[in-house]
């Protein structure tokens, strides 16, 4: 589960990353983020009509109703910011959006914590010459969602991240053994343009020795968050 990360690459270096036409970039003057909560905003390439690729703010986590167990009356609704790789298929809140809204999540790393009381925080990037963490993409899906299910001030359209099973680096610090399935560049059209099985074929681990871990700290509280763990 990935409840936090960040994405510090400036807009035109997004661009150039992601083949995004200046034309097709929604950001204007973006500022870097070092830290994404769910229901946050964040920059995501997906496809529009024409399938062109643009830059464009999303909320994290898709939505769902809830209520509260003690009145039944309605509350804030649940943000699911995690969709695990084995029911993209099988559930219905993924598979629409799996089939026909697939996007890339850019960041520059993520984390996850270990413990409790205090919990310490982990962030995990990737090895690069020169950067301390160089840019790269997760595998995302995207819909646009129930206005009723959103606060006015979020984006219409939201997006979430897939996981798998953690590779040697990350899995003694995730309890479920899950982390974010990081993209190669050479996987980027594939994972937003092919066909469903293709796109399965990425589902994968990312090497654990093209990562490291480049901060560590007593955690912070966080508002609860779901992942799709059920």
């Amino acid at each position: 589960m990935c409840n936090l990360y960040s994405n510090t690459t400036a807009v035109e270096a997004m661009r150039r990353l992601f083949k995004v036409d200046p034309r097709h970039d929604q950001l204007g003057n973006a500022e870097p983020r070092s830290a994404i909560h769910p229901k946050g905003t964040a920059p995501v390439v997906a496809l529009d009509d024409e399938g062109n690729r643009e830059l464009i703010e999303m909320s994290w986590g898709f939505r769902t109703p809830k209520v509260s167990k003690r009145t039944g009356k309605p509350i804030k609704p649940a943000a699911w910011n995690n969709a695990r790789d084995d029911k993209l298929m099988k559930s219905g809140l993924w598979k629409a959006s799996f089939l026909g809204r697939r996007c890339l999540v850019p960041a520059s790393s993520f984390n996850e914590t270990k413990g409790q009381r205090p919990a310490t925080d982990y962030w995990f990037a990737l090895v690069g010459e020169g950067e301390e963490r160089p840019p790269f993409a997760i595998a995302g899906l995207w819909r646009r969602e129930i206005d009723d299910l959103l606060e006015p001030e979020h984006p219409r359209c939201v997006h979430t991240m897939v996981t798998t099973e953690a590779n040697d680096l990350v899995r003694p610090i995730h309890a479920k053994g899950r982390m974010p399935v990081i993209l190669q560049p050479e996987d980027y059209q594939t994972w937003l343009t092919g066909s469903p099985e293709e796109a399965a074929a990425l589902l994968r681990p990312y090497p654990s020795e093209k990562m490291r871990i480049v901060l560590q700290g007593i955690g912070e509280k966080r508002d609860a968050v779901k992942d799709d763990g059920r």
